[in-house]
């Protein structure tokens, strides 16, 4: 029972921690659109001492859409909010459409995890060999392959628990985000 209580916490905690990277996200969101303005506003109304728009504003914007993107998914996935194609479950026989979910999860679980490794090493190999990005901004490569590997494995952790939960709920195919009734 103890040992159950331990795994509840952590989940708990857990949930909290993707609920603010979420949260985290939403402001890379909001400071690409504030940069967005920013750019189109400068290039469009002269003011004496500003430049001519921000000619870094694309590249930063690009990174922080992908990092909206990598903060916001193991939150998603969480929520049940991730797309999900679920009109076979939904005329399955329950205990065939709970295996067909253990199957996609057990799934989605290796590609998460074989992401992790493939990140993680694409990260490694970057930053041994110094590579650059080199646009308007020279940036170390492994910058942006960083989150990559951090977000796989925030997902391999979430299906974990989503596996968890498989397990100790009805045996049909989950309720969230279904889509047809």
């Amino acid at each position: 029972m103890t040992r159950f209580l331990h795994i509840s916490r952590l989940e708990r905690v857990y949930g909290q921690l993707l609920a603010a990277l979420a949260l985290l996200g939403c402001a890379a969101m909001f400071l690409m659109m504030m940069l967005i303005v920013a750019d189109v506003a400068l290039r469009n109304i002269a003011l004496p001492g500003l430049p001519r728009g921000l000619e870094w504003s694309n590249e930063v914007s690009e990174l922080l859409l992908y990092l909206t993107t990598v903060l916001a998914a193991p939150w998603l996935l969480r929520q049940g909010q991730h797309i999900r194609v679920d009109i076979l479950l939904t005329v399955l026989p329950p205990r065939l459409g709970w295996r067909l979910e253990w199957l996609g999860d057990s799934i989605g679980l290796a590609c998460c995890l074989f992401m992790t490794w493939y990140g993680a090493h694409a990260t490694w190999a970057s930053w041994a060999s110094g590579a650059l990005n080199i646009k308007t901004l020279v940036t170390p490569e492994w910058w942006s392959l960083a989150p990559l590997p951090a977000m796989f494995l925030l997902l391999s952790v979430e299906m974990l628990f989503r596996m968890k939960r498989l397990h100790e709920g009805e045996r049909a195919p989950r309720q969230d985000a279904v889509s047809v009734a």
